[in-house]
């Protein structure tokens, strides 16, 4: 990180930090604005990629204070889309590979805990609405504020691939965040950027993907998330 920064800074670049929801960690109000200072366990199985992420936003802030280095900080939340990897854990890839395999749908808890998806295309042009912002240096929110629960999306998914996969119940991780919604009120006002396509288009789209996949016998078992 150090590396990067310092070579925008002798280049006169400007810099964008793809951070993360996750320096929010398990919160305690939703949705979750960027001034929110976070529910985070400093000592768990989560908090490697937690600290990091919330480490490198502090970092990036310094070289903006101390070198004037152009800096820009998206918030990601939950993103899916065509390309994904099937093995990449996440909820939306790890549902639809496994229904459409046939495999048991695997739920972490109850399936209570909610995350808000938001599309590639979506995403993307969020990131690139930020990048060509005149001067905005403060974290933003990329995200899409749908908010659905886990076990309605594995609903949902089973029903678009007309899977027969049963669901299939585990424990809860340590620190798994129980709410995960975007406030995007900075985004829209900042950048003018909204995200556009909706959850069943977009699913529609991921599904076909990985139908293509396995099709081709590119699609394999899910890792476990």
């Amino acid at each position: 990180m150090q590396n990067l920064l310092e070579l925008a800074r002798l280049k006169g670049a400007r810099f964008l930090q793809s951070s993360t929801s996750e320096v929010y960690g398990d919160p305690l109000q939703s949705p979750q604005v960027e001034d929110y200072k976070g529910n985070v366990n400093t000592y768990g199985p989560r908090a490697c990629y937690d600290e990091g992420k919330r480490a490198a936003e502090t970092l990036i802030l310094e070289y903006r204070r101390a070198y004037g280095v152009e800096t820009r900080i998206a918030r990601i939340f939950n993103t899916y889309g065509p390309r994904m990897r099937p093995d990449d854990g996440r909820v939306i890839s790890n549902f639809v590979v496994e229904a459409l395999l046939g495999e048991p749908i695997t739920i972490y808890g109850d399936g209570s805990q909610t995350r808000s998806f938001c599309y590639v295309e979506d995403q993307i042009d969020g990131l690139m609405a930020l990048m060509a912002s005149p001067d905005w240096h403060q974290p933003v929110n990329i995200g899409n504020p749908d908010e659905h629960s886990v076990l309605e999306m594995a609903e949902i998914v089973l029903a678009k691939t007309g899977s027969g996969s049963k669901l299939v119940f585990c424990d809860l991780p340590q620190d798994d965040p129980m709410i995960r919604r975007p406030c995007i009120a900075r985004a829209k006002e900042v950048l003018g950027w909204a995200p556009r396509v909706g959850l069943d288009e977009g699913l529609e789209q991921t599904i076909a993907a990985f139908l293509k996949e396995l099709d081709n016998g590119q699609l394999h078992h899910v890792a476990a998330q």
